[in-house]
């Protein structure tokens, strides 16, 4: 029981951690101008794509833009992706993976020349937070702009801090000369995941002609078929483990009809039925399965509590994509992990209380 419910808790953390660092840079669905380029540059659309809020199922619509750049300081040059983000962008994701620093603020009346940059980024070019940069955006002709670091995050995932800076969408539309009425793409943050794709198909049949719709379990198709291999093995885990608890269970039961045979014989000597001898049994098991089940959940439980509150056991970076092992608070699992033993340990008890009623009375006496 401890195993089972630490073994989900851990699987889900891990899941949920992976999935706010993937969301942390992108939305579950992001439309864009159909294009069959594929750089991180792309034709500019209308803010108004014919998709509201309105649509079952959607909590937010948010515009960004990306801008390729050249970050170049006294000794280090490194090509970045800028990603351009406006007032109205849950960052709330993001800043579960500052390390230092502070979120960029925004302004009404210019473009914020803050930025965040990863961990990474700042250990090759050497900066902290505080320190200024300049970014040479590429586009004809050039444009340079003196920018400062105003956070730095670190998500574990190479694709994400090896690439990807976080600025301000009013600059990437100065650069591109672009009205207020464009913006580089939008991205729809869902009110429930798992409803991506139906969502998904709602909101292709509302948008305009000349856009094209993502998701983001195809935009990182390799991280969530990953996770999805996850979730299987720990299935295929937790299988083996309820078996081997119900035979443990049904040889636990039969030790005790063994060590009891003329108990057994006396008691259907003194006129006992099958039916009652058997449910001596059967309780005396269940009541040996509610005490495992319940130590089992202290212990579960306990060691869960201890992890999630003072992160005892660390994890490498390179390998797990966090520094600590997760833990994530289902209590539908739990009570779901309980409801499973209980009944198959239940049903398996019946296979050895069967055997009493082959029992013959004066053979049982006799048993040594």
């Amino acid at each position: 029981m401890a195993i089972m419910i630490v073994s989900f808790a851990i699987l889900e953390g891990f899941r949920n951690e992976i999935r706010e660092k993937i969301f942390s840079f992108g939305a579950h669905l992001q439309i864009s101008k159909y294009d069959t380029n594929n750089s991180y540059e792309g034709a500019p659309v209308s803010r108004n794509i014919g998709v509201t809020e309105e649509i079952g199922g959607i909590k937010k619509i948010q515009a960004f833009a990306r801008k390729t750049a050249i970050i170049k300081t006294e000794d280090e040059v490194l090509g970045v992706v800028l990603k351009g983000v406006g007032q109205d962008y849950d960052l709330h994701a993001m800043q579960q993976n500052l390390e230092a620093g502070e979120l960029i603020s925004f302004s009404d009346t210019a473009a914020s020349r803050e930025v965040l940059i990863s961990q990474s980024i700042a250990s090759k070019l050497r900066l902290k937070v505080g320190d200024a940069a300049i970014f040479y955006f590429i586009q004809n002709p050039p444009r340079a702009r003196r920018l400062q670091v105003k956070g730095i995050f670190n998500t574990g995932l190479e694709e994400f801090d090896e690439v990807f800076v976080i600025g301000d969408l009013e600059l990437v539309r100065e650069l591109n000369n672009w009205p207020d009425t464009l913006v580089g793409g939008v991205e729809i943050v869902l009110s429930d995941f798992e409803q991506i794709d139906q969502v998904a198909d709602k909101v292709f049949e509302q948008m305009n002609y000349d856009l094209q719709l993502e998701k983001i379990t195809d935009r990182h198709a390799q991280l969530f078929d990953w996770l999805k291999l996850l979730q299987k093995n720990v299935v295929i885990f937790l299988v083996l483990i309820v078996f081997v608890a119900t035979f443990n269970m049904v040889s636990t039961v039969f030790i005790m009809i063994i060590e009891r045979i003329n108990m057994i014989g006396v008691l259907k000597a003194l006129g006992a039925t099958d039916a009652q001898i058997r449910k001596v049994f059967y309780f005396r098991g269940l009541s040996l399965t509610l005490k495992g089940m319940l130590w089992g959940n202290v212990v579960g439980l306990g060691f869960c509590a201890i992890q999630y509150y003072f992160e005892l056991i660390p994890l490498d970076p390179e390998n797990y994509y966090m520094d600590r092992v997760p833990i994530s608070w289902n209590w539908g699992i739990v009570v779901v992990l309980n409801v499973i033993t209980l009944a198959l340990t239940m049903l398996a008890i019946l296979i050895p209380a069967a055997m009493v009623a082959r029992i013959k009375p004066v053979k049982a006496i006799k048993f040594d």
